[in-house]
C-alpha cells in the first residue's frame, strides 16, 4: 500500500530558481513518507529557519516545490489528481497551525469555522446531526459546547481557540495532521493539556501525527519518533527515545545540550561551537561552519545518513564507516518491524 503522503528529493528555494546566487534554499533534496498503516507521531525538529515550515507547506500545497515530487496516495499532488482525489486530499491531510489566532474570523461565531467543513464536504444532512458533530469533536478536545458554541473567538482565551481548531481538523476524521507548533502560544499550564489530547487522538483514532516544532522536551514526550532539520536537510533522524537521550550528530548534541536544567551550575548551550565563521556550506556539510568536529572531507562534500543503530540515523562523516540509509528510504525508519 502507497504511503498516505510522501515527498521525493523535495527542494524548495525562494527569491530565485535552484542555483541562483540570491535564491535561499529553504528545504534541500528532502525524502519522507507517512504510513497511515503505523499511525506514530513523528516530530519535525530543528531551530528557525531550518526547514520544518516550508515542509509543512509543501505537503498541505500552499507551496509548490521547486525540484520532486509530493504524492498523496502515490499520486503527484501537483499533477494527477482529479478533482475528487483533490477534494479527498483537502480533507485526509488537515493541520493545526501555530497561532491560534490567525485562523479565526472575528465576525463569525465559532459555529461557522466548525460548520463550514461539515458543509463543504457534506458529513451532515441536518442541522441537528451538524450539531452533534461540532458538540462531539469540542469533547473530544476537552471543551463544553454549552460554553464554546455560540461565541465569538474574541470570548475565548488561546487556549480555547488552539482546542477548537484541533476540534475543526477532527470532524473530518483526517487521515493524517500536522500540527505546527501547536502549543508554543498557549499558557504553561494548558501545554500539557494539549498534548495529552494530540496523543490520545493519535491512540484512539490511530491518526498518524507531524509534531512540528523547535522544542526537544514537548517532542520528547509526545512523539514516537523525530526527524532533526538544519538549513533544509536531515541532521539525525530515528526513535525519539535514542535520539534525545544520546543524540549522535553534533548538532543535536547542541540542540540537546541547550534545554534549560533545574540546576544553576549546569550552564545552557555550554558545548563548543563554531570552529569557523561563515555562512551555510553548499560544497559540504550544512553544519560544518558551527560544528566542533569539522575536518576537510565536511566542506568538500555533503554527508550520507549513515545508520548509528538500527533504528538512528546521523548525516554526519564521523560514522562513514557504518551502513548507508538512502535518503528515499527515511520512512521506514519508522514502521516497527
Amino acid at each position: 500500500m502507497a504511503p498516505i503522503i510522501e515527498m521525493r528529493n523535495v527542494t524548495k528555494v525562494f527569491g530565485g530558481p535552484i542555483g541562483s546566487p540570491k535564491a535561499t534554499v529553504a528545504l534541500d533534496d528532502f525524502s519522507f513518507a507517512v504510513d497511515s498503516d503505523f499511525p506514530h507521531i513523528i516530530t519535525i525538529a530543528g531551530e528557525s529557519g531550518s526547514g520544518k515550515t516550508t515542509m509543512m507547506m509543501l505537503i498541505l500545497a500552499f507551496y509548490e516545490p521547486s525540484a520532486g515530487q509530493i504524492l498523496y496516495n502515490g499520486k503527484d499532488i501537483w499533477k494527477k489528481m482529479s478533482r475528487q482525489e483533490t477534494m479527498d486530499y483537502r480533507r485526509n491531510v488537515q493541520a493545526v497551525f501555530q497561532d491560534p489566532f490567525a485562523v479565526y474570523n472575528p465576525f463569525y461565531k465559532v459555529d461557522n469555522l466548525l460548520s463550514i467543513p461539515i458543509k463543504n464536504f457534506r458529513l451532515a444532512r441536518t442541522k441537528d446531526e451538524t450539531q452533534a458533530l461540532m458538540e462531539s469533536a469540542l469533547r473530544r478536545v476537552g471543551l463544553r459546547p454549552e460554553e464554546t458554541l455560540g461565541r465569538y473567538p474574541h470570548q475565548l482565551s488561546g487556549g480555547q481557540r488552539q482546542r477548537i481548531a484541533v476540534a475543526r481538523a477532527l470532524i473530518l476524521q483526517p487521515k493524517l495532521l500536522i500540527a505546527d507548533e501547536p502549543v508554543s502560544m498557549v499558557d504553561a499550564s494548558l501545554r500539557a493539556t494539549l498534548l495529552q489530547h494530540i496523543r490520545d487522538m493519535n491512540q484512539e483514532l490511530r491518526i498518524p501525527i507531524l509534531y512540528i516544532t523547535h522544542d526537544l522536551t514537548t517532542a520528547y514526550h509526545v512523539s514516537d519518533y523525530i526527524v532533526v532539520l538544519y538549513r533544509g536537510g536531515v541532521m539525525e533522524a530515528g526513535d525519539v527515545e535514542r535520539v534525545i537521550r544520546d543524540p549522535k550528530h553534533p548538532y543535536t548534541q547542541l540542540l540537546v545540550n541547550s534545554i534549560p536544567w533545574p540546576d544553576p551550575n549546569h550552564l545552557w548551550g555550554e558545548a563548543a561551537e563554531a570552529k569557523r565563521a561563515g555562512t551555510a556550506v553548499l560544497a559540504g556539510c550544512r553544519f560544518a561552519d558551527r560544528c566542533p568536529h569539522a575536518f576537510d572531507l565536511c566542506w568538500k562534500e555533503k554527508p550520507e545518513l549513515y545508520r548509528t543503530n538500527g533504528s538512528q540515523v546521523a548525516a554526519c562523516f564521523l560514522y562513514q564507516s557504518n551502513d548507508k540509509l538512502e535518503r528515499k528510504d527515511l520512512g521506514t525508519l519508522f514502521i516497527k518491524k
